[in-house]
């Protein structure tokens, strides 16, 4: 029987259960602000409040998340973590081997921008799951909402992935979720995409544009020389707390046609409350000798498990591993992206 986790690590594991399947994220915060909490205390304190259970005294620690560590502190698995365990599941089935091809993610966030943890905690499980790779792709400037980042902290963040890259684990790839603007242009400084290694072009804004526009817009994105992946290229909601979306309207053969010519991968959004592109769309996709990458598009740790869906939706549609980029090794995945600067 392995052993019980200690306080931090077992508030994490249960953040990390909670966000795969898209559990309440003001639930799952509480349980990282814990965790964080707690690892954050001097070990005299942290015995100090072993001792006396003084626990809630601390700011982010609340009843449940004080529960887990008494119970952690006492040499069990808390309640709650042997719940959520006893629950856990394969989130899809049929593309198990596929998923094992897999050899890193392209398309992730981390708390620089709207995910809930820096890179350091996505690096950690990325080489939990054997990957040789990590891709981190926050949002861009003219996503607010998202808190994209500007060029400047873009650059810290590039600076900061070169010491994180000195350590043991997946190598961490520069990137970005670039917005595709309404002319078609990249939402961030030309001299800044041209050093990164990953660029995954996404439209967030303006979903409801006319067909002949929006045609036109991917396809300026997908032809300028930096964009590497086209993100979720429909835009739609299936599912989830965010409500339902329609996909956008364009003429997807002339887009994946984009995609064939200028050398730029289709995304599988492994999201589920994506599921993008649809199923007619993806079977287009590979008829026109499109590229792929299963993505998780993760905003939390837990997510990072997210390709499941993606891959599973890839062996349905008959994609072969060798057209989809992210099983290719990591030089080979460097020397293609590079070829696009």
């Amino acid at each position: 029987m392995p052993e019980p986790p200690d306080p931090v690590a077992a508030l994490r594991e249960i953040a990390f259960l909670m966000e795969r399947v898209l559990d309440d994220p003001r639930r799952v915060h509480a349980f990282r602000a814990a965790s964080d909490a707690i690892a954050e205390l001097p070990p005299a304190q942290f015995e100090r409040r072993a001792r006396d259970g003084s626990w809630r005294e601390l700011r982010g620690i609340g009843e449940s998340t004080a529960t887990v560590i008494v119970q952690s502190l006492a040499g069990r698995v808390p309640d709650r973590l042997a719940e959520l365990r006893a629950q856990a599941r394969p989130l899809a089935s049929g593309g198990e081997e596929l998923l094992a091809l897999l050899r890193g993610d392209l398309h992730t966030h981390t708390d620089a921008s709207d995910g809930s943890v820096p890179a350091e905690q996505s690096r950690a499980v990325a080489d939990a799951l054997g990957y040789e790779y990590l891709a981190i792709t926050d949002h861009s400037p003219r996503l607010r909402v998202a808190n994209g980042l500007s060029p400047q902290r873009l650059r810290a963040q590039v600076e900061r992935i070169a010491v994180l890259n000195r350590e043991d684990g997946p190598r961490l790839l520069t990137g970005i979720e670039v917005d595709i603007l309404p002319d078609g242009g990249l939402d961030q400084a030309p001299e800044l995409l041209d050093e990164l290694e990953v660029v995954v072009a996404s439209v967030h804004s303006e979903l409801r544009m006319d067909s002949e526009p929006m045609t036109h817009r991917m396809v300026a994105a997908i032809a300028d020389p930096r964009t590497d992946v086209l993100g979720h290229c429909t835009g739609r909601l299936v599912t989830g707390g965010r409500g339902t979306r329609p996909q956008s309207s364009f003429d997807a053969e002339v887009v994946f046609e984009a995609c064939r010519r200028f050398d730029v991968a289709v995304e599988i959004n492994s999201r589920p409350e994506r599921a993008d592109p649809p199923d007619d769309l993806l079977a287009l996709a590979l008829e026109t000798g499109c590229l792929f990458a299963i993505d998780s598009d993760a905003h939390a740790p837990g997510q990072l498990e997210f390709p499941a869906y993606g891959a599973a939706r890839a062996r349905a549609a008959g994609i072969p591993a060798q057209r989809i980029v992210n099983t290719w090794p990591l030089a080979d995945l460097l020397a293609w992206t590079t070829s696009h600067r």
